[in-house]
């Protein structure tokens, strides 16, 4: 059964499929429509992606929708992380305006939270969603080559070093999306008969 991804960004369908490829049968979506991310919540723009999907295909559609909170930006840039810069910002602009707006905040004082939520649905059956957090601080300048988006700035309290600098495994142990996945894959084992891998039609 095939699962589609709501979403056009490489790097996440990359790590999802890493993710939950042993569980799930996933694929990007490559059709024409696409939600906007105008919500107020992640739940909210991930529930309104999986839906815009649904709506053109009676398969399984996945999901997500994660930002960055940085304490001393008041939450921000938060559901607005991915156009942080604009609309058709970048990743690098997007870390870009993130690094100028924490210029001369101390080290202490640059604490941040990854967060992740994923949704599942189908016609006819219910949402399943899972949501996951990681707590960090935001480096000074940019560091590693691995990961996309924040990665090379978001330092991971747990690995000491920032996501990009992390390998894929050490990144899935301990990110947001990491323990988002786990949870959906956990809900999914939990919730009889709605499972993609053994329910057809």
């Amino acid at each position: 059964m095939r699962v589609w991804v709501a979403s056009r960004n490489p790097g996440k369908v990359a790590e999802l499929q890493a993710l939950l490829g042993a569980g799930l049968d996933l694929a990007p979506w490559t059709g024409a429509h696409l939600a906007e991310e105008i919500g107020a919540t992640y739940l909210e723009n991930a529930m309104a992606k999986a839906e815009a999907v649904r709506a053109q295909t009676l398969d399984w559609v996945l999901a997500d929708d994660s930002g960055l909170e940085v304490v001393a930006l008041g939450g921000r840039p938060g559901i607005h992380s991915a156009r942080y810069a604009g609309l058709t910002a970048t990743d690098g602009e997007n870390r870009a305006r993130l690094l100028g707006e924490l210029e001369g905040v101390p080290a202490g004082e640059r604490q941040a939270t990854f967060v992740a939520v994923l949704v599942l649905l189908r016609v006819g059956h219910r949402a399943l969603a899972a949501t996951g957090t990681a707590s960090g601080t935001i480096a000074e300048t940019e560091r590693g080559q691995g990961g996309f988006g924040y990665d090379p700035l978001f330092i991971s309290d747990e690995l000491g070093i920032t996501f990009a600098e992390a390998t894929a495994s050490e990144k899935a142990a301990v990110s947001h999306r990491g323990r988002a996945a786990r949870r959906l894959l956990a809900e999914l084992g939990r919730s009889g008969g709605f499972d993609p891998l053994r329910q057809g039609g």
